[in-house]
């Protein structure tokens, strides 16, 4: 398969003119307002719609906030008629009246139409491989056609965005219940077990375009979403921006964040946590500390104070689930919360106070930032390994994990909870004892570290040096089993990075270890030529044909080792992160909420600006926002520096 020239094809299609589209767009809407039979003789569209009685099934859908679509579809001898008869219908739909179809404001429109059509067999989908036989999610839909009355049922490529769908299963099922099966059950597994063995239905993969109304606009969509084909820095720093907002606009009053918003669906029910309550939802205080670590990136970018304020209020959350402990004589202290002490929510606490402490000058949360630099290094072995959990309801009753079998660690693992406490510890070593900036006006006169604080701050050093030794030697040889090919340990490599601000701290395999993984992460992530799919360049993989990750975590740590190998001198191998990471970037753009593309949500007002998990799941939680934009503004960082850049 010649990806480079389909694609290069694909790409020219975006590139066009849609007037016509749009005035065709415009005589519907009349069509639907008014009822009368539209004239399109006069609309070119040579170049994007070759219109085929045989082939080009087109729909029409109507979408407004707070009401289920509606929409019809057919083809009949030429393309004025399928126009025409979709409006009547869509006219006759009982639930017709409660569209403003007048407003274009409120009203949108989605044309879509089949452009390829291809028999295929049900044991011959599969979506591992880039072949002719790959369905993949959003680019294709699927055609079941009854071979003996000629009826089809139609799974159009948008319905995977719209209705939130991630994979060929999902597809199925929601195709199969617009057959005739769905009457014989009400059990899905049943009506997929008599659609499989029925031998009815002939199975057609299908290939469209789209296009959806927005204002006065006409906007073509790619996999069911606007089309980021291009990186821009003025792409990254809008999209951070209107996200750092919106974890402000949803905040709660205590001080949290709107931890799970499903778009699709207008509720915040989490998909890992489906069976909670509205008034008793799930939340997590790791990814609580994310958000406030977001915003205050946002203050450090822009200087206001909303973001900054907001953060506070995050922090004072987190304060009111903290615990005491006594770790050598000295107060510890540990983030408690769902019945757990995890090192990564005290790791995650300490990033989050002292990057604030580093961007306010507040100094009012030091008593929690020494007590969860002793906490952290209160967990770690005298080999070096930070043990994961403190507290945690299944092991030892639900009290403190001093003594843990092997079996009990490896159970308790977590690749990311270490590198998390580490970036923490270093942040507190390199900058706890700095004085803080203050205005000329406050003249504020700071005071010296006492002797106590500096013998923390040396006993952190002391400590980190056994704990990075151990998990970057160690580590691989204990949990061998549990390493992938694509690495994930993007909190190490920040906290490699941050130590490296200190000479004593660079040593080369710790750096070899962020280069190494930076490495790997180029090695897996998609070119612009090497697949079929337009937005899949800079997407992550396991494995090659994986569906794509646009993974802002991993692209935190992969910008982390751009800062590192600029910083030691490394410039062949920085340029080369750097070109990866506006790749990531703008596979990751088609995550975020720009108001043009929710117009399947059911709340499109509340679901704008936020980003998404993957390119058609409509799942927004707290840190699908944070990562992105953690990553978004430190690769804006590189080329636009602001603030002090390292936090």
């Amino acid at each position: 398969m010649d990806f480079k020239l389909a694609n290069g094809i694909e790409r020219n299609f975006y590139k066009q003119d849609f007037t016509p589209v749009n005035e065709l767009l415009k005589r519907i809407r009349h069509g639907l307002v008014t009822g009368e039979q539209i004239d399109i003789s006069d609309l070119d569209f040579e170049g994007i719609w070759d219109y085929d009685q045989y082939l080009s099934m087109t729909y029409i859908s109507l979408f407004q906030s707070g009401i289920a679509p509606i929409r019809f579809g057919n083809r009949k001898k030429n393309l004025m008629m399928t126009i025409n008869r979709n409006i009547e219908m869509l006219r006759k739909n009982k639930f017709f009246d409660k569209f403003d179809v007048a407003n274009p404001d409120k009203c949108r429109i989605l044309l879509e139409y089949v452009i390829e059509r291809q028999p295929v067999l049900l044991e011959q989908l599969q979506q591992e491989r880039f072949d002719k036989y790959r369905f993949e999610i959003g680019i294709n839909g699927l055609e079941l056609k009854h071979k003996k009355d000629k009826i089809s049922y139609y799974y159009m490529p948008t319905d995977a965005t719209i209705n939130s769908h991630m994979g060929l299963q999902a597809a199925l099922r929601l195709a199969v219940n617009r057959t005739p099966i769905r009457l014989l059950s009400d059990k899905i597994p049943v009506r997929m077990q008599i659609f499989r063995t029925c031998g009815e239905y002939e199975i057609f993969k299908l290939r469209s375009r789209a296009f959806v109304t927005y204002k006065d606009e006409c906007v073509p969509l790619y996999r069911g979403n606007i089309l980021y084909d291009d990186f821009s820095y003025d792409t990254v720093l809008y999209q951070f921006l209107k996200s750092s907002d919106w974890l402000i606009e949803n905040m709660l009053e205590d001080g949290r964040f709107m931890y799970y918003y499903d778009c699709s669906q207008d509720n915040n029910k989490d998909h890992e946590h489906p069976n909670r309550k509205p008034d008793n939802l799930y939340y997590n205080d790791l990814r609580h500390c994310g958000g406030a670590i977001t915003l205050i990136r946002a203050y450090t970018q822009t200087g206001d104070r909303k973001y900054l304020d907001a953060a506070k209020r995050a922090i004072d959350f987190t304060t009111s689930i903290s615990k005491e402990h006594t770790y050598h004589k000295k107060k510890a202290m540990y983030v408690h919360y769902n019945n757990k002490g995890k090192l990564g929510g005290t790791g995650l606490a300490l990033i989050m106070m002292m990057q604030y402490r580093i961007a306010s000058g507040d100094r009012s949360y030091d008593k929690y930032i020494k007590g969860y630099a002793r906490h952290i290094m209160s967990r770690m072995t005298k080999e070096g390994e930070l043990m994961g959990y403190y507290i945690h309801p299944m092991y030892n009753d639900g009290k403190p994990l001093i003594r843990l079998t092997d079996q009990e660690r490896r159970e308790t693992f977590s690749f990311y909870y270490p590198g998390e406490a580490l970036l923490g510890l270093a942040l507190f070593a390199n900058h706890f004892l700095k004085p803080f900036k203050t205005s000329k006006k406050s003249r504020k006169k700071q005071e010296e570290p006492d002797e106590e604080d500096k013998q923390l701050v040396d006993e952190v050093r002391a400590m980190a040096k056994i704990a990075l030794d151990w998990i970057v030697n160690e580590r691989p040889k204990f949990y061998k089993e549990l390493f992938t090919a694509l690495p994930s340990d993007a909190w190490l490599m920040q906290a490699i990075e941050e130590w490296a601000e200190d000479e004593e701290f660079r040593k080369q395999d710790w750096l070899n270890f962020v280069y190494t993984d930076a490495k790997a992460m180029m090695e897996r992530c998609y070119q612009k030529n090497d697949n079929p799919y337009i937005d899949y360049e800079g997407g992550y993989y396991y494995n090659y044909g994986d569906h794509f990750y646009p993974d802002g975590a991993r692209s935190e740590g992969l910008i982390a080792a751009y800062y590192l190998a600029k910083k030691q001198g490394e410039t062949e191998l920085a340029a080369q992160i750097l070109d990866t990471a506006k790749k990531a970037a703008k596979s990751q753009f088609q995550l975020f909420n720009d108001e043009k593309s929710g117009f399947s949500h059911r709340n499109p007002e509340k679901s704008a600006h936020g980003i998404r998990f993957k390119a058609t799941r409509q799942w927004v939680r707290v840190d699908s926002v944070q990562h992105v934009d953690c990553f978004f503004i430190r690769l804006y960082w590189a080329e636009n520096p602001v603030g002090s850049g390292t936090l």
